[in-house]
């Protein structure tokens, strides 16, 4: 009977309102659904639960230093095929390519000068988005240049890490710049030039087992994924179980392996009196010009 049909109580089409593509996104640290727009504005920090998205180079430099004020220096070197590497019909000059093309970038580090709050640095920023940050004969060669422009200008040095690790299409070539890089690290130590570390997620194998771990100040972002090897390999390796999150930056920070855990919005300010502490009685390019901060806590955040 039309008495008891099923009524259809939706709207008609033409009486929907229309919601835009994109206006949504599911948090990936709390699954909540979060405004996108929300997260751009607060630095690509979900604003329910603190989750530290990924951030290109381009976004680090926008969000860390001065305006207009980083000059990039040896954007002109680029990796080649030393070993002729090559899975099926994917070669690594290919793999180059695609790279350079989805990224933007040279390479998975770029390097340069830039100003922090009036103070000169020497910095490299790496790039996930190329080949997974990953170290080869070329990133381990901008570091140590860009250890060298440091010494000789006299500007501390700061790098934020994000690495899978050596790159495996270079092989052994890939794994001797763990020892370039860390010696590197100690020329800059002997002509006391300060160097802080920024491990962000996520900083692992060859990367964090030379110069990203080395740093005066090694510090990492929020929830950032650290360490050597997977967990999966160690588990195995020592037949034993590990604790959830022990690779993550908070467990390390409690084991004494970082010396802060700064959230991205208190990072230019934290940065600015870490380096003016390291500086002491030296006198470096553009120090004169940084105020007075209060003692500087080396904690992590709640």
């Amino acid at each position: 009977m039309p008495l008891f049909r099923k009524k259809n109580l939706s709207p008609p089409e033409t009486e929907k309102k229309a919601i835009p593509d994109g206006l949504w996104m599911k948090c990936d640290g709390c699954g909540q659904t979060v405004f996108k727009s929300e997260v751009e504005e607060n630095l690509r920090v979900c604003p329910l639960c603190g989750y530290h998205y990924r951030i290109t180079v381009a976004e680090r430099i926008r969000l860390v230093f001065d305006p207009e004020s980083f000059q990039e220096t040896r954007a002109e070197l680029a990796s080649t095929d030393p070993l002729g590497f090559s899975v099926g019909k994917e070669t690594y000059a290919k793999r180059l390519q695609r790279a350079r093309e989805t990224s933007g970038n040279s390479e998975a580090m770029v390097t340069g000068f830039a100003t922090l709050e009036g103070m000169r640095l020497a910095a490299g920023i790496m790039d996930p988005d190329f080949i997974m940050g990953s170290m080869g004969a070329v990133v381990g060669e901008k570091f140590c240049l860009l250890a060298e422009d440091a010494i000789r200008e006299r500007v501390p040095v700061l790098v934020f890490a994000a690495s899978g690790g050596a790159r495996m299409q270079e092989g052994i070539v890939a794994l001797m710049q763990m020892a370039r890089t860390a010696e590197a690290v100690a020329r800059l130590n002997e002509a006391a030039i300060p160097y802080i570390s920024v491990l962000t997620d996520p900083t692992t194998g060859g990367v964090y087992a030379s110069f990203a771990s080395l740093g005066d100040l090694v510090i990492a972002e929020p929830g950032a994924y650290i360490g050597f090897a997977g967990k999966r390999l160690i588990e195995g390796a020592l037949k034993t179980t590990l604790p959830e999150g022990f690779q993550r930056a908070e467990f390390l920070l409690e084991h004494g392996f970082l010396d802060a855990v700064v959230r991205r919005s208190e990072l230019r300010s934290w940065l600015s009196r870490a380096f003016s502490l390291l500086a002491g009685d030296r006198q470096y390019p553009g120090f004169s010009r940084c105020p007075a901060y209060p003692p500087l806590k080396l904690q992590a955040h709640e």
